[in-house]
């Protein structure tokens, strides 16, 4: 194989050159399917100087070590392989005048024999396909635009994947043999609400009507009732106005109630908007004025809240009786639409709705994630709920305890995965942790989905208080949102079993990593490895991908990004990489650690500096509950690093001991000058530190 391709770009041959000549810039260039290591760590590009290259083939993964050849400062560039597959690479720079440059690339590939001249004839086309589009990356990157999205995969190679995520989906129960009267039945589900929870709830009534699919507060409700309910409850949302043109917000609680609100909301086609349950007043006005909200179902707790809602604005009681309404408000309840349209069916809409989920807000009013049913690409995916499958066992029938809130990406995730598992969900409206102790008895739970301080409520409960309930039915113990602090992990698994599984992503970007007992075991802070059919890569500032070890802002490509800010506005993108807004490094395992914001290090002294790794190491102290440490104006050093710490029920803890405890760990530029006690750390109603109230005078 042997191929070359030129491009211009508007720049001259020395700033072309910095950007291009090293084998490293060249494979983030090319994106996830090429990788190179620098035989020595801290290895800069020179003659002679030893890489190992591998390009990723479809399965196949070929490659071996290079060495530079040619490196003549803005003229020529170029390696050859000394073992593994034989190939040579070059780059020339060559003078266009006006500034501009002339780029060509050169690359031959040898194979042996009959079959490598097969698989020579094979790989052409996408090696091609590679460095071309490598080249336009470069250009574009150089003349300091955007750098464009990888192209989508072949139509082969996506059916391969799609094959790939069904068999992952077997395994779990979601596919299986059934008649085709069934398959007819789910398919037209499917068409009429699209990928939603309304279709979940339907599939559900379809493949094991009779099969509990909520357990809470107000008792047991089957799969067949919910769909009943919410076709009769979606028919008495379209008699009050609700088009599928429309916003349909919910502010509840985790109960069945919420699950009933959003299928009724999809099955009219409209989009719905999951309300923080944690909002003021003011923020609920402002968010629902700016997503322009045509009815509010919500629970009756909130009534306060929404009492200055707009005449315009429906409202529906999403936790009341029938006749629980209150008198002269003009609210109704979703128990009387329930009762009143009961054996109704709604119109089929001309849409699928889609579901905005509001960012955590630590600072700030939260923003509006669009996710609609159709992966990036515009074309219908298993690849999400393959990649949460392929690494944690939930399976179908399970009991799913949800812990984490529902109106947030972790908890909505696990809510769909369950109903698409036909599992039956387990919820309760507020996280209490004795009371979740003996719910998982109670209801034999399989599974707990909860965010991490809801696991340090419970490991803080006494001995014998935990020792009451039998929670030997947990198979698995799922958790995202915030950051396993400490050894929490370890302590979590030493009490409860390896059963224990670490998520990290976020709202805009969905699933990044997964990390597995083993993995915790081994690295209990760890966020684990990239998930199935995601790309993580670790880019420094000027968007190159770091070495092996070294810290980098945290990007992430898979089927599942959002499209976009409801009211504008984006992540930054490289390469159809999203910025997750960390910082992260790979150990030699692969295993990812997120170090912290990227908004948050501080440089004290001339030093860099990243909180999340002092906050580890005091949290890691026996007498710590809970720690936060943020920047602060120092005269002398520019900044220093202040520590807020919670000290654990019944034990003593001074500053000059938190101080020892860092100093015998880390550098003494991270030993925080300032040391403060607290009774606990503010935190949203997703258990993110609030940060900046910490900062507050």
């Amino acid at each position: 194989m042997k191929f070359e391709h030129k491009i211009e770009i508007d720049a001259p041959p020395e700033v072309v050159w910095e950007a291009c000549a090293d084998p490293v810039r060249v494979a983030g260039f090319v994106g996830p399917d090429m990788t190179v290591t620098p035989a020595q760590a801290g290895q800069q590009p020179a003659l002679d100087a030893r890489y190992r290259v591998h390009l990723k083939l479809g399965a196949a993964l070929v490659g071996g070590d290079v060495i530079i050849v040619d490196y003549t400062p803005a003229r020529e560039f170029a390696w050859n392989a000394f073992t593994g597959v034989d190939h040579r690479l070059r780059l020339r720079f060559r003078s266009r005048g006006n500034g501009r440059t002339a780029l060509t690339l050169r690359f031959s590939y040898d194979a042996p024999g009959v079959l490598g001249a097969v698989a020579d004839l094979v790989a052409y086309p996408r090696v091609h396909a590679m460095f071309s589009h490598a080249l336009e990356a470069a250009k574009i990157k150089i003349e300091q635009q955007a750098t464009p999205p990888r192209p989508p995969p072949s139509l082969p190679r996506r059916a391969a994947q799609e094959l790939a995520n069904a068999s992952v989906l077997a395994r779990s129960g979601i596919v299986r043999p059934m008649m085709p009267t069934t398959l007819l039945r789910l398919a037209w589900a499917a068409r009429t609400w699209g990928l939603s929870l309304g279709t979940a709830v339907a599939a559900g009534a379809i493949r094991n009507a009779d099969a509990p699919l909520v357990i809470d507060e107000f008792g047991t409700k089957t799969y067949a009732e919910v769909d009943a309910r919410s076709d009769a409850i979606a028919c008495g949302l379209a008699m009050h106005g609700v088009t599928e043109n429309d916003t349909v917000a919910v502010l509840a609680r985790n109960h069945g109630g919420l699950i009933e609100a959003v299928a009724a909301a999809a099955k009219t086609g409209a989009d719905v908007l999951l309300l923080n349950t944690g909002f003021s007043g003011p923020q609920l006005r402002e968010v629902t004025s700016r997503e322009a909200v045509h009815a509010l179902i919500h629970d009756t707790e909130f009534h306060h809240l929404v009492a200055d809602a707009p005449e315009h604005m429906a409202r529906v009681l999403c936790d009341a009786e029938p006749d629980d309404g209150e008198p002269g408000s003009g609210a109704l309840s979703l128990a009387a639409l329930a009762d009143r349209y009961r054996g109704r069916r709604p119109p089929v809409p001309g849409r699928s709705g889609k579901i905005t989920i509001l960012t955590s807000g630590t600072t700030g009013t939260p923003r509006g994630a669009a996710r609609g049913a159709i992966a990036a690409g515009g074309t219908p995916s298993l690849e999400a709920p393959a990649a949460l499958l392929g690494r944690i066992p939930l399976r179908s029938g399970m009991r799913i305890g949800l812990a984490a809130p529902a109106f947030h990406a972790w908890g909505l995730a696990n809510l769909a995965m369950a109903l698409g598992l036909g599992a039956s969900v387990v919820m309760r409206r507020r996280f209490n942790a004795e009371e979740w102790l003996a719910e998982i008895e109670r209801s034999k739970c399989e599974a707990f989905i909860a965010i991490p301080v809801m696991l340090q409520r419970i490991l803080d409960l006494p001995q014998d208080v935990r020792d009451r309930y039998d929670t030997s039915s947990l198979q698995v113990v799922a958790v995202s949102g915030s950051a396993l602090a400490g050894d929490l992990a370890t302590r979590w698994m030493d009490a409860f079993g390896d059963t224990l599984y670490n998520l990290y992503g976020s709202t805009e970007v969905a699933y990044a990593t997964i990390a597995t007992p083993r993995d915790l075991r081994a690295a209990p802070r760890t966020a684990g490895r990239p998930a199935r059919g995601t790309t993580v890569r670790l880019l420094d500032e000027s968007g190159q991908v770091v070495r092996q070890g070294e810290t980098g802002r945290i990007y992430v490509g898979n089927a599942y990004l959002f499209e976009g800010y409801t009211r504008g506005g984006d992540k930054e993108r490289i390469g159809g990489l999203m910025a997750t807004g960390d910082l992260g490094r790979f150990d030699e395992a692969g295993r990812l650690f997120v170090v912290g914001r990227d908004d948050e290090m501080i440089i004290s002294g001339g030093e860099n500096v990243y909180p999340r790794e002092v906050e580890d190491v005091i949290a890691s102290h026996a007498s710590v509950a809970e720690a936060a440490c943020i920047g602060v104006d120092d005269e002398e050093f520019g900044q220093r690093l202040r520590a807020f710490v919670v000290v654990r029920n019944g034990r003593e803890l001074t500053a000059d001991a938190v101080k020892d405890l860092v100093r015998g760990q880390l550098a003494r530029y991270k030993v925080p000058r300032d040391v403060e006690f607290l009774d606990a750390l503010p935190r949203n109603t997703t258990g993110k530190i609030l940060k900046n109230k910490l900062a507050e005078p």
